[in-house]
């Protein structure tokens, strides 16, 4: 391979966030049922999280040459409750737990901490504190087996650790103060899940600054109709609303676009925060995040089209080389800046409606 395809591989590679083996198809031989399930965590033990304010993590991290940016978490007026995506793809060991991942294993730790911990929870450590638990995250199969029983109960267990976790931040951590919540692919199944069960409707609503609901496709993408009270936002500067948008090349179309209904889903241009199809060129872009977290200005485009947000080739080097069509993985990272910009714009509303009595 020459140096400007290797060059262009390893910047893709960075971009979508996955190592160098990149996700293969592992078939889960068992069913849900079979063996025991990995031990439940104890959210008191720091290990537990992969984010936390008060530790030194990934997610306090800012990219090479980026001067003007500071991790303000000491200073920050707003918490973020980050729901990390499927990490965990690869083949179990023999012996060890199938559907659901293991907290003790510390391979898969470190991966989840060195890819979405600092690829995508880092956009929020300006603005807010950086909460982001480690659960038992249901295996990737999961989204691709037929067998939907199987499924839910790998998804309900990993639920039922993202809201343990909710619950002993509200406890022991939030203290009053106004929460972002940010997600992506599975971690966005379960913040939907959560947003209804003690947001939408609820006292909690109040504290919401806003959603983040990003690379909506572990299942049918939100609605407009997703939740009662929580409404998709129609410009940058509102609070209390959900944004969301799963990145495709321009014109392709995903094999579920019929059936997962993308057509009338939500989708969210994160350069303009507009519903519209109007296009967003790159120098809207602030700029995302590459290999070896590396800062790429004006690094994408984008229009919201049908339901998707479609986008032109990353703006790199040797992009003539790229063949990706599937950006999912990639959803936060090529608006890295964008996310970090807006998320500040709606605590800075939020709590000048705090001020005039508008919560």
């Amino acid at each position: 391979m020459g140096f400007l395809k290797k060059y262009v591989f390893w910047t893709i590679i960075g971009l979508i966030g996955i190592n160098r083996s990149g996700i293969t198809q592992v078939i889960l031989r068992h069913p849900y049922g079979i063996g025991t399930v990995p031990a439940a965590p104890d959210y008191s033990l720091v290990k537990n999280w992969a984010a936390l304010p008060t530790q030194k993590d990934f997610a306090d991290t800012l990219p090479a040459k980026t001067h003007h940016l500071k991790d303000g978490q000491a200073e920050a007026k707003a918490d973020v409750f980050f729901i990390h995506p499927t990490i965990y793809t690869q083949q179990p060991t023999a012996g060890s737990f199938e559907w659901n991942a293991d907290l003790n294993d510390t391979v898969l730790n470190n991966r989840v901490d060195e890819s979405t911990i600092l690829n995508q929870a880092s956009a929020f450590n300006g603005s807010c504190r950086v909460y982001a638990p480690r659960y038992r995250q249901a295996h990737y199969y999961s989204f691709l087996t037929s067998n939907k029983e199987d499924r839910q109960q790998a998804l309900d267990l990993a639920y039922a650790d993202v809201k343990q976790a909710f619950e002993y931040y509200l406890a022991h951590y939030q203290e009053g103060r106004p929460i972002v919540i940010a997600s992506h692919s599975q971690g966005t199944l379960h913040a939907k899940r959560l947003l209804k069960e003690f947001f939408d409707g609820k006292p909690l609503q109040q504290k919401l600054v806003f959603a983040y609901l990003v690379g909506d496709i572990a299942g049918p993408p939100a609605q407009p109709t997703e939740f009662e009270f929580i409404k998709p936002a129609r410009s940058a500067e509102e609070v209390g609303g959900f944004a969301s948008w799963h990145t495709y090349l321009r014109g392709y179309f995903p094999e579920k676009y019929q059936t997962y209904h993308f057509s009338t889903a939500v989708c969210t241009n994160p350069l303009t925060w507009r519903l519209d199809e109007e296009y967003a060129s790159k120098s809207l872009n602030k700029g995302g995040i590459g290999l070896r977290f590396t800062f790429y200005p004006t690094l994408a485009d984008a229009q919201v089209h049908q339901g998707l947000l479609w986008i032109h080739k990353p703006y790199v080097r040797g992009r003539f080389f790229i063949r990706t069509k599937v950006w999912h993985s990639a959803d936060i990272n090529l608006f890295w800046q964008s996310i970090r910009d807006n998320v500040a714009l709606r605590i800075e509303n939020y709590w000048k409606r705090v001020g005039e009595g508008k919560r």
